[in-house]
């Protein structure tokens, strides 16, 4: 089973940036798309930015022109570059990824256990 760390959250002036990794760990695997979802309490949660294996990006227009999502299928690992962030940017970041068994052929998804950014006014 393909498992999902994410790092890079912490606490941030609005302004101010982040970049969140999401490495990707485990045997007879490959990855196509990638994304960045978040969670803000009592929100539900919402696509971020998502990335095919080619690289082909997509944003949700509330972080368009801000936020970069990226990829490393070398190291199995997609970033999150969060630029001008604004307090309502804060939540929980997950990262997923649609994962192919190489043996099997079975896909399936996976999520990383989430991360918490924090944007303070």
């Amino acid at each position: 089973q393909v498992q999902l760390v994410e790092s890079g959250g912490g606490l941030v002036q609005s302004g101010g940036s982040l970049r969140l990794s999401c490495a990707a760990s485990g045997r007879s695997f490959r990855i196509n798309a990638m994304g960045w979802y978040r969670q803000a309490p009592g929100k539900q949660r919402e696509v971020v930015a998502s990335i095919t294996s080619d690289g082909s990006t997509n944003y949700a227009d509330s972080v368009k022109g801000r936020f970069t999502i990226s990829r490393d299928n070398a190291k199995n690992t997609v970033y999150l570059q969060m630029n001008s962030l604004k307090p309502e940017d804060a939540a929980v970041y997950y990262c997923n990824a649609e994962v192919v068994d190489t043996l099997t052929y079975f896909s399936y998804n996976v999520w990383g256990q989430g991360t918490q950014v924090t944007v303070s006014s």
